[in-house]
């Protein structure tokens, strides 16, 4: 038996700050790897406390609650397997990311996090203090190198490990998702595979955290590269491992590898545990969303039903005289379609009210953007009114075109708790309805079907703020908008270097005024679920005031 080593991994879903409830997840997993004959259970990095946990993590209280937290875990754990966890460590005046190896009652291990990374959505050097380069600690017959996420990415920490005894890397990781995301991991540990010629596991955390989500979507590698076990993406899972040790070392017995889906039902996945996930550690079950007869509206409609259930989720009509009776009846095909209620609220006399006590001030003035706005916040105000009154959290609906533009009403369309369709541009909206309507998972609540009516997605998109009003009076073609915003964006390219790709200047240079002048809409937006590698608020940061545009 010496030459065999179970490993549970526990893939599972915290939430910050609820210690308690985190530490019951890991004992409740301990106890499967106990009654599997797990050698050692592992759970990702940070796991005690949730993660990212941000300025929480440097209240000395919250530092205190989670010393006790983790000692009586450690008790409760003690006859049985070894259990790994991630959780802060404070000692010194000092604060560390830590991955602690607790076994009979005591801690046999402690990983402290060597390269804290401050990039991307990460600001971790803010926070914690560097540890040494991390040893090797023995389970059993098998000595384990444990890198913490980041560490895995700089090849000498996994080669000191390596030179220093370690046969099988086990990495704990907190690895946000974003388009794309596997990919590349699977690229960076197959290059410390390669490097150290050992087994690699790489166990991340699921579940959503504010604008961040956690795909898991966990891996073992064997010395060649192979993915010789994985698990599924974005949902909790518990797997029992074998390692056997032969001639050549230790090697992980193959086992089930769930399919990982591709980038856009990756990205659905990713909105609707984002939005079920956000609800249900605020504290919130039911939602309601303004219904407009648009696309955007629609796929919100359909990813909280997805998420939440039909019965739980509210849809409204708040029509005027500018409303065609198209997006009456596309509205209405919507939620019947979808299972989710509908109500309707015309704000015709709101709107008439609020001109007669504006008038007096605004006499002799022509009508504008300012009373198209007045609309859009009265809807505004009737959402929010309904959800004081009847606790359901009120959804935004702007895609990531429409927020990179501010092609939006500050207080009005952009009222709201959270915004699913935030990272999500126009186009990628028309092919993600597309994709919903051919298929359906499991996890789906809703529906299967067409549940977005093929009109809605074809009809030209308009606000309906005055009359045969259209979005592409105010803005470029999405598909010519989106590709410039990807390259300003994501690209962070140049002025020049986008009209170089073929893009008419004049429109190159509209649409970086328009993204410049709308950072302060961005700063008071709701949070919605991060999807790409430039996501607004986590990774691109800029000043509301800024004089300098790009006239090259």
């Amino acid at each position: 038996m010496a030459d065999r080593f179970r490993l549970t991994l526990a893939q599972l879903n915290p939430t910050v700050g609820a210690l308690a409830a985190n530490a019951a997840k890991a004992r409740d997993a301990w106890a499967q790897g106990r009654a599997a004959g797990a050698d050692l259970v592992a759970l990702p990095e940070m796991f005690l406390t949730g993660y990212q946990t941000q300025d929480l993590v440097l209240k000395p209280a919250f530092q205190r609650d989670v010393a006790a937290e983790l000692a009586r875990l450690a008790a409760a754990c003690a006859d049985g397997p070894a259990l790994g966890i991630g959780a802060p460590h404070a000692e010194g005046g000092r604060l560390y990311n830590a991955w602690w190896v607790l076994k009979g009652g005591q801690v046999v291990a402690r990983m402290l996090k060597h390269h804290l990374p401050h990039h991307d959505v990460f600001d971790e050097m803010r926070l914690f203090d560097p540890g040494p380069d991390p040893q090797p600690y023995r389970i059993g017959p098998l000595s384990l190198g444990s890198p913490v996420c980041e560490d895995a990415w700089h090849p000498k920490v996994a080669g000191a490990l390596a030179a220093a005894g370690a046969e099988v890397l086990l990495v704990p990781n907190g690895s946000p998702y974003r388009r794309g995301k596997l990919d590349l991991r699977l690229g960076v540990t197959r290059a410390r595979v390669a490097e150290t010629g050992l087994p690699l596991v790489y166990l991340n955390a699921v579940g959503g955290q504010d604008d961040q989500l956690f795909d898991g979507a966990s891996f073992v590698l064997d010395p060649a590269g192979k993915v010789v076990a994985q698990l599924p993406a974005f949902e909790e899972a518990v797997a029992h491992l074998s390692f056997v040790r032969g001639a050549a070392g230790w090697r992980c017995e193959p086992a089930a590898c769930a399919p990982q889906p591709d980038d856009l039902e990756q990205d659905y996945r990713a909105m609707v545990l984002g939005l079920s996930d956000y609800l249900g550690k605020s504290g919130f079950s039911r939602v309601l969303l303004g219904l407009s007869g648009g696309i955007d509206s629609a796929l919100v409609a359909a990813l909280a039903a997805d998420a939440l259930g039909p019965g739980n989720v509210r849809c409204v009509m708040l029509p005027s005289e500018y409303t065609s009776p198209a997006s009456l009846a596309d509205a209405t095909a919507v939620a019947q379609r979808l299972g989710c209620r509908l109500d309707t609220i015309p704000i015709d006399g709101p709107r008439d009210a609020v001109a007669a006590a504006l008038a007096p001030l605004m006499a002799g003035t022509k009508p504008d953007v300012t009373e198209e706005n007045i609309q859009s916040r009265l809807r505004g105000i009737l959402l929010m009114a309904l959800s004081n009154k009847f606790g359901e959290m009120l959804l935004t609906t702007g895609n990531k075109s429409e927020v990179a533009t501010g092609y939006g009403t500050i207080y009005g369309d952009m009222a709201g708790g959270y915004n699913p369709l935030k990272d999500l541009y126009k186009t990628r909206v028309f092919d993600t309805c597309r994709w919903r309507n051919a298929n359906h998972r499991s996890w789906m609540q809703a529906p299967a079907g067409e549940v977005i009516p093929p009109r809605v997605i074809d009809k030209p998109p308009s606000a309906e703020l005055r009359p045969d009003q259209k979005d592409e009076d105010s803005l470029p073609p999405y598909p010519v908008l989106d590709a410039i915003l990807e390259r300003l964006i994501e690209g962070d390219q140049s002025v020049a270097e986008v009209v170089a790709a073929g893009f008419d200047r004049a429109t190159v240079k509209r649409v970086e005024h328009l993204i410049c002048i709308s950072e302060w809409k961005r700063f008071q937006s709701a949070p919605g679920p991060r999807l790409t590698t430039r996501a607004f608020w986590l990774d691109r940061r800029y000043p509301i005031v800024n004089r300098w545009r790009d006239e090259g």
